[in-house]
């Protein structure tokens, strides 16, 4: 994914982690694993599967093995989007990642208790705020798309619209550069507003035990 904007302590991003991907995660592992490794990891996992080389996984094992409890390594924030699908797209197994999902990839305060559960209760040591190119949502805030409950979804996309600056003509979905500056500017804002919000999570990621990374996925190519 292309790297937007690192927060926290220790996040360099060529850090690589002694890992076998293939393995389930384990509290031990999870427990050695810097917010620099995760992001490492993930990193790795998206080139396997970029360059169709991904690790082959016994799932029905790995149900098994953490039928027990569960010790993911990173937590993701992405689209409700069906092309992006975290746990495919960076390679990973059963018990590896926290995903939340919802259109525009934005947080409320139940992501961020949910987030704050990842990080401070389960161990998480990276959060990956993901948009993506070609988004629906944001296509839809660009245009103040109006439909039942969808309205006040999008709404949560409006200040990255209105924060973008620029002389983009239209300043609509008929825009492509408009609407990829709106996907990214969406992004920052999401991690600055988890930041305002959690207390929890900004003092993990200020003391360096949890990282924060922006991302783009890009539909067309799986990077």
């Amino acid at each position: 994914a292309v790297l937007l904007l690192l927060v926290g302590q220790g996040l360099a991003p060529n850090f690589a982690a002694a890992e076998n991907p293939a393995n389930t995660m384990t509290k031990e592992a999870q427990q050695t694993i810097t917010p620099g490794e995760a992001l490492a990891m993930l990193k790795r996992g998206n080139q396997r599967f970029v360059d169709d080389k991904m690790v082959n996984r016994d799932y029905a094992a790995q149900v098994k093995q953490t039928s027990r409890g569960q010790f993911p390594f990173a937590s993701i924030v992405s689209c409700l989007d069906s092309r992006i699908p975290p746990g495919i797209v960076f390679d990973r197994g059963v018990g590896d990642l926290f995903v939340a999902r919802v259109a525009g990839n934005f947080v409320n305060d139940d992501t961020l208790g949910s987030l704050e559960f990842a990080s401070k209760l389960a161990g998480s040591k990276l959060i990956v705020v993901m948009g993506h190119t070609e988004c629906g949502a944001v296509k839809g805030a660009c245009d103040g798309a109006q439909l039942g409950l969808l309205t006040a979804t999008l709404a949560n996309i409006n200040p990255a619209v209105n924060a973008v600056q620029g002389d983009y003509k239209p300043r609509s979905s008929k825009n492509p550069a408009f609407v990829q500056a709106v996907a990214e500017k969406n992004v920052h804002l999401t991690m600055q507003k988890l930041r305002d919000r959690s207390i929890v999570l900004r003092e993990m990621i200020d003391s360096g035990e949890v990282g924060l990374v922006g991302a783009m996925y890009d539909v067309s190519t799986g990077q």
